[in-house]
């Protein structure tokens, strides 16, 4: 009989499991062996804050993550296909979600394995939630182009949808761009437009705020390079 794909949700920042994650996640940790991970020297470093029942060198932990092939991803099943539990870990906030792991899980899916996904931190949800916007009718876009003109079109055109739609769009960016996205946002979009730029969710440094585009253009740009940024937009 085949193990079980837990997917494990990781704190959004350096902070200790315990404070983000409920016991019962932590519990089911614990007695795992195998482990697929984005980085293992990150993966080691939370499995041990987090309590493991095997010494961490006894932890047989597999990477994936961009550098992956998709022939890879077969031998990553290997462990539960012989009947043991594997989890799945992000290098922050839940796996799966912009997240290589999504490809094991859709493996895992086509062979019928069973995935149980834990509770955890999400920094999308946890920006929704704080942004005061439509949270009945959203989207996540994930990482929008890097060019200029691209992501000025890609900006109007969900500006575009979530307006005709009562939308709200989220989005995020590598963190050393956010200022470039942030600038590149107030030039795209419509005054009346609401941002909501969501930053260090979870972290001592949170910031949560919403303006429309007129209002952040009389303000001093939010303090966001190089820090964990979640955008929202609203029309």
């Amino acid at each position: 009989m085949a193990g079980t794909l837990y997917l494990i949700p990781v704190p959004l920042g350096p902070t200790a499991p315990q404070e983000s994650l409920p016991a019962n996640v932590l519990a089911a940790i614990r007695p795992l062996t195998y482990f697929v991970v984005e980085q293992a020297k990150t993966a080691r470093a939370f499995l041990k804050a987090a309590g493991t029942d095997l010494p961490l060198q006894e932890l047989k932990l597999e990477e994936l993550n961009e550098h992956t092939k998709a022939n890879e991803l077969d031998r990553l099943l290997e462990p539960l296909r012989a009947g043991h539990n594997i989890g799945l870990l992000s290098e922050a906030g839940c796996p799966a979600v912009a997240d290589p792991g999504a490809n094991l899980v859709a493996l895992a899916q086509q062979e019928n394995i069973r995935v149980v996904p834990l509770i955890g931190p999400s920094s999308l949800l946890l920006a929704l939630m704080a942004s005061g916007l439509n949270g009945q009718r959203f989207a996540f876009q994930g990482y929008l182009p890097a060019k200029e003109v691209d992501r000025t079109k890609a900006l109007r055109d969900l500006e575009s949808e979530s307006k005709k739609r009562q939308q709200t769009q989220l989005f995020i960016e590598t963190p050393y761009r956010n200022r470039a996205m942030f600038d590149a946002i107030l030039q795209a979009c419509q005054p009346s437009t609401r941002l909501t730029v969501a930053t260090d969710l979870t972290l001592p440094a949170e910031s949560v705020r919403t303006r429309t585009i007129a209002a952040w253009k009389k303000q001093t740009p939010p303090e966001i390079e190089r820090r964990p940024t979640v955008f929202l937009l609203l029309g």
